[in-house]
């Protein structure tokens, strides 16, 4: 008689069972190898970059980081910030879900409250003074830009006996101003507004060009009035660095020998913030801005560091330091992603006296001539 289990059915065989789990895991390493064999194999369009990843990972702050570490290795709880508690997983979760960052009201409010979004960058290194009430801000210009302005009595210029013009070469830095209008009050007839179309930031860009050329470091300091562009085209300030790109990247295009890119601006913060004092003279501070929203952006930022740790053992506390941006309410590129050597240099202020600023660009030769120097003796050795 043919036997059957109490509850009518026949019992499952233990072989029979573990097949199906094998066949189950097998067709998971089947689809797992399909997978890296797509995204590895795929057309470029298609596959996953350190782009992707740092899209992702930038939601998160970079004490998180420490968190991740320590749940696979227990020594780096040591490497907790001291008074600072790590996020739960939770609360990673949710930065990365919503790219809102629990107890930082920029990330929410600075999308709802107008100017809150300057605010939206990250101090990377502070100078003397720098915190988030006295980073660099932009401020969007008159419709209409008037030839206002007068150079008064600029301080005479005393030679320099380090100067060397016979050792002139090719061009290697590239000067614009994406923002050409941004003037001064002191040479302004009136605080009425802070741009004009003749005394402006593009004056300090010719200096800091005379200066480099002196030292023997070939300089083309462009000329386009972007703003003039920006108008006849009718578009918004915020579009200046579109107006920008096509220019630089002719620039690139015909000019093999440039290195390095320096576009300069003036802040609008009080004078306090963007003056310092060195024997006896004042000079205006620098401060130095780089877009994080590029795959390639701490190449830029190395170089910023770079001159700001120079800038600062040379002339203590004429930097302000540097600091990135990202986000809503910035550019967030600044059209650094054209080369790795392109940084944008805010000089002085809007209450700086053209002397001022004209000293900072003469220390700014320096230091760079200096830094050139250096770069050319270790790619000699």
């Amino acid at each position: 008689m043919r036997r059957f289990h109490k509850w009518g059915r026949k019992p499952r065989h233990p072989f029979k069972a573990g097949t199906k789990w094998l066949g189950v895991a097998v067709a998971v390493l089947v689809l797992l190898f399909i997978g890296i064999g797509v995204l590895t194999g795929a057309k470029s369009t298609y596959r996953l970059y350190s782009e992707t990843i740092q899209n992702v990972t930038t939601k998160l702050e970079g004490s998180s980081f420490i968190y991740l570490f320590e749940m696979e290795n227990r020594a780096f709880k040591g490497a907790h910030p001291e008074g600072e508690r790590l996020p739960t997983f939770s609360t990673l979760t949710f930065q990365l879900l919503t790219s809102l960052t629990p107890n930082d009201p920029r990330s929410l409010l600075g999308r709802e409250i107008p100017g809150l979004s300057s605010y939206n960058s990250q101090i990377i290194i502070a100078g003397k003074g720098t915190d988030y009430t006295t980073i660099p801000i932009e401020s969007e210009p008159p419709l209409d830009v008037a030839e206002r302005g007068n150079t008064g009595n600029i301080e005479e210029e005393t030679p320099d006996s380090s100067e060397n013009p016979e050792t002139l070469g090719e061009d290697q830095v590239y000067i614009y101003h994406t923002h050409n209008e941004e003037s001064f009050y002191p040479h302004l007839p009136d605080e009425s507004t802070a741009y004009d179309g003749k005394v402006n930031i593009t004056l300090v860009g010719e200096r800091l060009g005379e200066k480099l050329e002196q030292r023997g470091i070939g300089a083309k300091v462009e000329q386009t009035n972007f703003m003039d562009i920006l108008r006849d085209k009718g578009w918004k300030h915020y579009q200046s660095y579109d107006v920008a790109r096509p220019v630089v990247e002719e620039a690139i295009g015909q000019n093999e020998s440039l290195r390095y890119y320096f576009d300069l601006h003036r802040d609008s913060i009080a004078k306090e913030h963007t003056t310092t004092t060195i024997n006896g003279k004042e000079y205006g501070r620098f401060a130095f801005v780089i877009g994080a929203e590029h795959s390639n952006y701490e190449e830029n930022l190395s170089f910023a560091t770079e001159m700001h740790q120079r800038l600062e053992d040379a002339y203590p506390g004429i930097s302000r330091g540097v600091i990135t941006k990202k986000g809503s309410g910035v550019d967030g590129v600044y059209n650094q992603d054209l080369n790795p050597n392109a940084i944008l240099i805010e000089f002085g202020g809007v209450y700086n006296h053209l002397d001022e600023l004209y000293r900072s660009a003469d220390v700014l030769a320096e230091v760079f001539a200096d830094y050139m120097h250096d770069a050319e003796k270790v790619s000699g050795d």
